[in-house]
């Protein structure tokens, strides 16, 4: 069952770390380390990546030391296969329907953002490994997509603690290299047309977290055997139903307070329009 879940957690963190890329700080270092600028501020941007690439590594393997102690507490626990097949698949259809936007709610997501104005006030060694670091955690600076927690979920089910912290430093390595992205830019019409062919591939990495979490779930299906299964699915599927109810009383028109719900979410999402700035949607809507 290690086996198995370390895979499993190596294909979600992939994925998860390449999704991660299109978010608002995933696409801000596309912008701000490249060629271009550093070159600009007189810098060399190849060192520049070198720090950014070892702190978002440092930052995976810290993720990482988390997810190794959560290991070590599963291990000592000793968990059945069939209790942790059970778990790891609730833990993915809590994702399916949290990235999908069935149930019309998301689990919690960090939206912070770097500082940006660490590139004037700091050498390039500092803003590069303390952006990359941040990047790197996954869980530090804004997250798109919630198979990040699964990643960790899985991790730790494995109960080895070694992998675990492997599993986190490759997640960093990953989002670290994305900023070499940029490698062969050297124009500002160069670096537009890049951001605009970029942007055109999101979907394809939309469609290939949900896929690693399906993947995910469907294996962790078999493991668990058809009682487990069955019962973690309805609930699933019942849990899903009452949050559509309880959503659709809350808006329908007349109850009271949901002029007040509605304005409230305008003003903290960037409006009802889906593609409005500030609007975290889910993979699946992006």
């Amino acid at each position: 069952m290690t086996l198995t879940c370390a895979l499993l957690a190596l294909l979600v963190a992939a994925a998860a770390a390449v999704r991660s890329t299109w978010s608002p700080c995933g696409l801000s270092m596309l912008s701000t380390i490249t060629p271009i600028a550093e070159r600009a501020k007189g810098h060399r941007y190849a060192a520049t990546c070198s720090w950014f690439v070892l702190g978002a590594t440092v930052g995976g393997l810290t993720l990482g030391g988390l997810m190794a102690g959560l290991a070590a507490a599963v291990r000592a626990a000793g968990p059945t296969t069939v209790a942790v097949g059970a778990i790891g698949l609730a833990a993915a259809l809590c994702v399916l329907a949290s990235d999908t936007g069935i149930a019309r709610a998301r689990l919690p997501v960090h939206r912070r953002q770097v500082n940006e104005r660490w590139l004037d006030a700091y050498r390039p060694w500092v803003y590069g490994t303390g952006f990359g670091f941040q990047i790197g955690t996954g869980v530090a600076t804004y997250i798109t997509t919630t198979a990040v927690y699964l990643m960790v979920v899985l991790a730790a089910l494995g109960g080895d603690p070694v992998v675990a912290l492997a599993v986190g430093g490759a997640f960093g390595l990953l989002r670290g290299l994305a900023v070499t992205l940029t490698h062969r830019v050297t124009t500002p019409g160069g670096l537009l047309a890049f951001h605009q062919r970029f942007a055109a591939l999101r979907p394809r990495a939309d469609r290939a977290v949900l896929a690693s979490v399906v993947v995910a779930a469907a294996v962790l299906a078999v493991v668990a055997g058809p009682v487990p299964t069955a019962v973690v699915t309805t609930t699933a599927a019942v849990g899903t139903s009452a949050v559509r109810v309880a959503v659709r009383s809350v808006r329908r028109p007349g109850t009271a307070g949901a002029s007040a719900v509605v304005a409230t979410e305008a003003s903290t999402t960037g409006g009802s329009d889906p593609s409005s700035p500030g609007r975290d949607r889910s993979v699946a809507v992006h």
